[in-house]
């Protein structure tokens, strides 16, 4: 059984964008490139706040990952009014 930690069957998911082990942060830091953003945006303005189906159109994102992304750069301080 001590071989099983060395199997070949893990190291296909060694490139897999939704392992990440930045996930758990409490911070809002997703970085997105130009072209990720300006898709993001021609996405949001046609389906409104569907992360899951802006996602499918980024490869490698998650809905979480866009979520995220778009509401740390589109936030409001509303609490000051």
């Amino acid at each position: 059984m001590a071989h099983s930690r060395h199997s070949s069957s893990g190291d296909n998911f060694a490139h897999s964008p939704e392992i990440n082990s930045e996930e758990p942060r409490n911070e809002v830091e997703v970085q997105f490139s130009e072209d990720e953003e300006t898709l993001a945006i021609k996405m949001y303005n046609l389906v409104g706040e569907r992360w899951s189906l802006i996602a499918g159109r980024i490869p490698g994102r998650t809905a979480e990952q866009v979520e995220k992304y778009w509401k740390s750069r589109n936030s409001t301080c509303k609490s000051d009014l």
